[in-house]
């Protein structure tokens, strides 16, 4: 049988960083695979997750199994984190959260999670969207649709065009939305635009699938809540998929969320009851090391206040690039855009669309082994002070033919 497979396409991203790792040339730069990297390219291990783990080995008495939602204390402590402390979702009932492997788990656990409850629901999709979301939806068996969001010509967000796309979607479709660091634009909505599609949202009957998985990098913890606690006050019904993996650094460790929010306590339990049965049926239940050690660091006071500013010095330097990135090409007179760079340092997050064709990405790859992924997206989380001359160079030479 199995002489008869086709092989599959690489995933564009994590088969970049295969070929990015086969290349032999010492000079070699990836700004492709989206992890945080401190100013000499590495990805540290944080101080505060550090002692957490720690003080989960030292306390562990046992290897049984999870629960199948995971750690207890997680979940109202993820739902404190999403929704703020004194919210009445962290322990009035009517929210349920589950440990994920990782941000991807959650969404899958959702999707799965729609297409047994709601199978005859669309999942709308932003024009762009993170890679591997259409994936996941569809090997769930969802039907999936577009919305308009990347206004390409000046790299800001055509919301006019988002609003009508949204309009055409049916009572009970789902629409995903990017809480913040949108990926892979770094263009997120306006307060008063997150406003209106909350009340857009609510007006067509939508449930609001909220991707969270870059909360506190954008402009911290609270700021970047803000349009998922929007569409919180006018839906009573949304998904909430977070990642630990980027504000924490435990991208090995796998660490998300799955957060139902329901009506009534009663409507709640039943979807709970309705997630837990997708998790089982798909890897029985979580892992225990990266959820223990993300509740430790969340549960701790000294812990939490440690990690906070370990996180703020992450999204300062994130955001010191972003301006070093377009003032170096504006020294080079490389322009991404045809009003220059400055949507690059205005952007929010990890991620900037370059706006660079894809064989412009593949001269940058070959020529100067710079890896960038095809749509022309950045990790600008990858450049460092002394990689930065060399990128920008390289950009500038690919433009310039």
């Amino acid at each position: 049988m199995f002489e008869n497979v086709q092989a599959a396409p690489a995933d564009p991203i994590l088969g970049l960083t295969q070929a990015y790792l086969a290349d032999p040339r010492p000079e070699k730069i990836n700004l492709g695979v989206g992890v945080y990297k401190d100013e000499a390219g590495g990805t540290p291990v944080l101080g505060s997750v550090r002692q957490a783990q720690q003080h989960v080995l030292a306390g562990e008495t046992t290897k049984s199994y999870l629960p199948i939602d995971g750690p207890p204390k997680l979940g109202a402590l993820t739902r404190a984190l999403l929704f703020g402390d004194a919210h009445e979702l962290v322990e009035g009932g009517r929210a349920h959260t589950a440990a994920t492997p990782g941000g991807t788990g959650a969404l899958r656990v959702a999707a799965d999670l729609l297409q047994s409850a709601f199978p005859a629901a669309t999942v709308w999709l932003s024009d762009p969207t993170w890679a591997n979301h259409t994936g996941i939806f569809q090997a769930a068996g969802c039907e999936t649709r577009t919305y308009a969001y990347l206004d390409r010509e000046h790299n800001n967000l055509a919301f006019d065009r988002m609003t009508a796309s949204l309009a055409q979607a049916k009572p009970g479709d789902a629409v995903v939305l990017h809480g913040c660091c949108h990926n892979p634009t770094g263009v997120d909505p306006s307060p008063a635009q997150w406003a209106e599609l909350a009340a857009l949202v609510a007006e067509r009957k939508l449930l609001p699938v909220v991707d969270l998985a870059y909360q506190g990098f954008a402009e911290g913890l609270e700021e970047d809540a803000a349009g998922l606690r929007t569409l919180a006050e006018a839906s009573p019904e949304l998904l909430v998929c977070s990642s630990f993996s980027k504000n924490f650094g435990v991208y090995r460790d796998r660490v998300g969320a799955l957060t139902s929010v329901a009506p009534s306590p009663d409507a709640a339990t039943a979807v709970a009851s309705r997630v837990k049965q997708c998790i089982r049926r798909n890897y029985s239940n979580p892992a225990a090391f990266g959820p223990l050690t993300v509740e430790a660091v969340l549960s701790d006071a000294a812990l939490r206040a440690q990690w906070e500013s370990e996180l703020a010095d992450m999204r300062r330097r994130i955001a010191g690039m972003r301006t070093d990135f377009a003032r170096a090409l504006d020294q080079r007179g490389a322009k991404l855009g045809p009003d220059g760079n400055a949507f690059v340092a205005d952007q929010r997050g990890m991620f900037t669309l370059t706006g660079l064709p894809k064989t412009a990405v593949e001269v940058l790859r070959e020529r100067h082994a710079v890896y960038v992924v095809g749509s022309g997206r950045v990790n600008v989380a990858g450049l460092t002070p002394d990689n930065l001359p060399r990128v920008c160079d390289a950009v500038a030479a690919v433009l310039a033919h």
